[in-house]
């Protein structure tokens, strides 16, 4: 089941009633309900949205991406469960003593699938994807030779030209970029969690500065999906974060993905590569089940 993304950008009031998550405001008797077992992220953008603890406790208790923004309207931080059943505590002991070599195999295909994708993606809009077949082809353990980054070079200069420059803090269109990321990154947080994974402690990113590291790693592969959004509202002429580029940067969640020889909604897919990478650590699998375009 696809689960919805609730996204509230104006003041409200969020309050729990019968399973229920209830919008109302403050100077209107009307309602609003949703039942929270179909939600799947609750992003909270407005500065005067009011929040109940059991609201936000029954979220979390029922793994909804629940995400806060800043006053400038990006994604800062998310609410992340403490409580594990006895299947999660489980998995997370396999998570925590993964041997340095498996995780080097599994952040090798996750480049090689990202890369893949950037190729895809370039040639979907009518740039050269080809250049980038030498580096998905050679992609060592462990990346150890860093075609990652030499390919994102390559792709950026490709699909924006020459003088774009990716940066955390930079114009457009980096601030959708960056906005898309950001609901990718509480996505598959979510998914993680899911799995019975901590996003805390990453394969190849890591924790110090960064509260998901994991997430980091594994929605490498999706993020090309979110740089199709952004690249069509960018060749249309779309400058700044509003109403309409977030709302078109958020349906990424229902991209279709192909995962095996299956096209599944980009959130359900994410939830068989949590799974996947699950089965790896605890030595089910050898291979993820990633995406590609």
């Amino acid at each position: 089941m696809i689960k919805q993304t609730l996204f509230f950008s104006t003041p409200s009031c969020l309050s729990l009633k019968n399973q229920q998550l209830v919008i109302s405001w403050k100077d209107c008797e009307d309602k609003v309900t949703r039942p929270i077992e179909d939600l799947g992220c609750v992003i909270l953008e407005n500065q005067m949205i009011n929040v109940t603890l059991p609201l936000l406790n029954e979220l979390v208790k029922n793994n909804v991406a629940v995400v806060l923004c800043d006053d400038k309207f990006m994604p800062t931080a998310m609410l992340q469960s403490l409580d594990a059943n006895a299947t999660q505590a489980e998995t997370l002991k396999y998570q925590l003593e993964v041997s340095e070599p498996i995780k080097k195999q599994v952040w090798k295909q996750i480049i090689e699938a990202k890369i893949k994708n950037q190729a895809a993606m370039l040639n979907s809009v009518g740039r050269n994807g080809d250049v980038l077949k030498p580096f998905y082809m050679n992609v060592k353990s462990g990346d150890s030779d860093n075609r990652e980054g030499v390919a994102a070079k390559i792709y950026w200069n490709e699909l924006f030209g020459n003088n774009f420059k990716r940066e955390r803090d930079g114009g457009n269109p980096n601030i959708l970029l960056n906005y898309g990321y950001s609901i990718l990154r509480a996505a598959t947080a979510r998914a993680l969690l899911g799995s019975g994974l901590m996003p805390n402690f990453g394969v190849f990113h890591k924790s110090r500065y960064n509260a998901f590291p994991l997430a980091d790693d594994v929605m490498e592969p999706y993020r090309p999906y979110v740089d199709e959004i952004v690249y069509a509202l960018y060749k249309d002429g779309a400058t700044e974060l509003n109403k309409n580029t977030k709302a078109s940067i958020i349906r990424v969640l229902s991209s279709d993905v192909k995962i095996g020889k299956v096209m599944r909604p980009l959130q359900i897919a994410l939830t068989f590569t949590t799974a996947s990478l699950a089965k790896v650590y605890i030595g089910n699998l050898k291979k993820l089940s990633l995406p590609f375009m």
